[in-house]
């Protein structure tokens, strides 16, 4: 077998070249095969060798390698090194289709978890009682608030450009007010309105977290249904909770061994759990948070939903040390398109959030900036909210009812004060893509607790918002069934 050399090489990568290092090298092995000069049967040099002989990182050669490999042209064999197999001259000169699917396998974005994608597609097909469904019903929805408000937008606007980084001012002083009847005292130059509560999350990974930090999170969580901190190589790590909201002492020990960047939480009707946090809780969370130097991420989006007495006031309104990202939205409220969101926080963390904003999307929906402004500033905020709670409060208690019909002899249940959603324990394991199946075949749509939790066997997360009451009726009946099955509910 012959082993190439690359003593009598003249030629190197060009570092002043705006093509990157390693596509030129890419470039230079590709000629070599595809002229037959580097044969079929040969064994090329070592990554140290190359990386020497070229005098770049070892890790660029290994990106050589893994594209030679990919394109079909080598093989590495552990007791004969990395060998030609392939000489594909006719092909890398002919026009070849490109492949897409191998330049979307290695994207850096993970793809959505399988659930979660059927859970998206089947959002806007009929013939499906979503019982998942984390956003309002459709006869929810503010017609009446919205017409108001679009009419007087389309009277007074006089502009539709770009805003200023941290989003229209006008909305950003009526959020001001809004937070201050929470407690929360900040001024417009540290509110960032975002695109949702989600592009808050995506921001905060990008502008204050790398590859390898980890956030520490409540178990179980919400972030667990997302990929987004998994594609910016963020670790979660899960913290034990009780029925007054995190679990301090396993904070601690987490906190010891994790050495975390963040503290990511929901006080208020917890997703998935509906744990409301209690105001002792929260005062010792900030406590320790600041002895620990640990930030916390307060997600407050289910904040208005509240049932029978307002929450206590959210953490942020105790921060005097800046150590809260506090997140806002209007998601759960209003319309989970309209997709309006706020960041407060230190101004220097705000002013670098809104940096990144403007570089990948240039400001929220002008528009919809001027919808929640409106909203704010006429009152119909506060109104809608008061006649969303009664209503959501009925299909809550309704849900209780048909779950004490159908399911006390095999589940327990938490009996949230606000929020959207009930955690249901069943007694038994069950294999969650199993009866997940089972469900969509029957047209029921639902969140199992692993999609929270990995190892969550034996949890769901039943959502009152979206179904109507006859959809509820007939969901949980259906349901029921299935969880009496013990093919079902064994793993």
């Amino acid at each position: 077998m012959h082993k190439i050399k690359l003593d009598n090489e003249s030629w190197r990568p060009d570092r002043n070249s705006v093509i990157p290092l390693f596509k030129q090298i890419f470039d230079f092995v590709i000629e070599k095969i595809s002229s037959g000069e580097w044969s079929i049967g040969s064994r090329i040099p070592t990554q140290m060798e190359m990386a020497k002989f070229f005098g770049v990182n070892r890790s660029t050669i290994l990106e050589v390698y893994d594209e030679l490999k990919a394109e079909g042209l080598v093989d590495s064999q552990k007791s004969k090194g990395t060998i030609i197999v392939n000489n594909t001259w006719s092909l890398l000169t002919s026009n070849a289709p490109t492949d897409w699917n191998k330049k979307i396998s290695r994207g850096m974005h993970k793809p959505n978890l399988d659930i979660i994608k059927i859970i998206n597609d089947v959002e806007t097909e009929k013939g499906f009682i979503r019982l998942g469904a984390g956003e309002l019903a459709r006869d929810m929805y503010p017609s009446e608030y919205l017409k108001q408000s679009l009419h007087s937008v389309a009277e007074n606007i006089d502009y539709m450009g770009y805003d200023e980084p941290k989003g229209l001012l006008p909305l950003r002083l009526e959020i001001v007010k809004y937070l201050r009847n929470k407690g929360i005292d900040t001024d417009e130059s540290k509110i960032l309105v975002v695109s949702g509560g989600l592009q808050a999350l995506n921001l905060i990974s990008m502008g204050l977290l790398h590859r390898g930090s980890t956030i520490l999170t409540e178990k179980p969580t919400y972030l667990k249904s997302l990929t987004l901190f998994d594609s910016h190589g963020i670790n979660l790590t899960g913290v034990d909770m009780d029925n007054k909201g995190i679990n301090l002492e396993h904070l601690i020990r987490k906190a010891s061994l994790k050495k975390p960047e963040l503290l990511y939480t929901i006080p208020n009707y917890h997703n998935p759990s509906g744990i409301l946090m209690t105001t002792d809780r929260r005062n010792d969370l900030l406590d320790l948070s600041v002895k620990e130097r640990l930030p916390i991420i307060e997600d407050d989006v289910y904040g208005e939903l509240w049932y029978d007495a307002p929450p206590p006031n959210p953490i942020k309104a105790l921060d005097r040390n800046g150590t809260v990202l506090y997140i806002g939205s209007v998601s759960k409220t209003l319309s989970a398109g309209l997709r309006i969101g706020w960041i407060v926080g230190n101004e220097n963390v705000i002013n670098r959030l809104a940096d990144i904003k403007m570089q990948t999307d240039y400001g929220s929906s002008n528009i919809a900036q001027w919808l929640c402004y409106e909203f704010f500033r006429n009152g119909a905020y506060e109104k809608f909210s008061a006649e969303l709670r009664t209503r959501l409060k009925k299909k809550r208690d309704l849900v209780l009812q048909l779950l004490s019909e159908h399911l006390c002899e095999i589940a327990t249940w938490n009996v949230p004060s606000g929020g959207l959603y009930i955690w249901v324990k069943l007694n038994s394991e069950f294999s969650p893509y199993k009866l997940f199946e089972k469900c969509y075949d029957i047209g029921i749509v639902l969140n199992t607790g692993s999609l929270y939790d990995e190892s969550n066997k034996n949890a769901l997360r039943i959502s009152f918002a979206y179904a109507t009451e006859d959809e509820l009726r007939i969901g949980i009946g259906k349901l029921a069934e299935l969880l009496k099955n013990e093919l079902v509910i064994k793993r």
